[in-house]
């Protein structure tokens, strides 16, 4: 099993969740989050005055999924979270080693 992180766009959260519904990926974590990656923030006017935004608002999705979902998954967030402009997000997979049901005590697939 593999998790999958998403750092999107705020406003590219519904497509994404769509787009993961319509393969089978049911659970879902979400998290408002704020941060920056190489354009490291932007300046904006604000009643004629100019100041820096460091810290832009993001979504971060957390999911865990089969291996054989895996690529699936990951082409489905990209191409739902594309934009085509800089600050789109990342993507970032890990190993899950075990997943435990609390309520019924199962694991691994069976728990997800």
């Amino acid at each position: 099993m593999k998790q999958i992180c998403a750092v999107i766009k705020p406003f590219k959260l519904d497509e994404v969740r769509e787009a993961l519904s319509e393969i089978g990926v049911n659970g879902l974590t979400v998290t408002e989050v704020k941060g920056f990656g190489r354009q490291k923030g932007h300046t904006e006017l604000y009643r004629g005055a100019e100041y820096v935004v460091d810290f832009l608002p993001k979504v971060k999705i957390e999911t865990v999924v089969a291996d054989d979902v895996l690529e699936t998954a990951v082409e489905a967030i990209r191409n739902a979270a594309y934009t085509g402009k800089i600050g789109d997000g990342k993507i970032f997979v890990f190993d899950v080693e075990q997943v435990i049901r609390i309520r019924t005590g199962e694991t691994g697939e069976a728990a997800v």
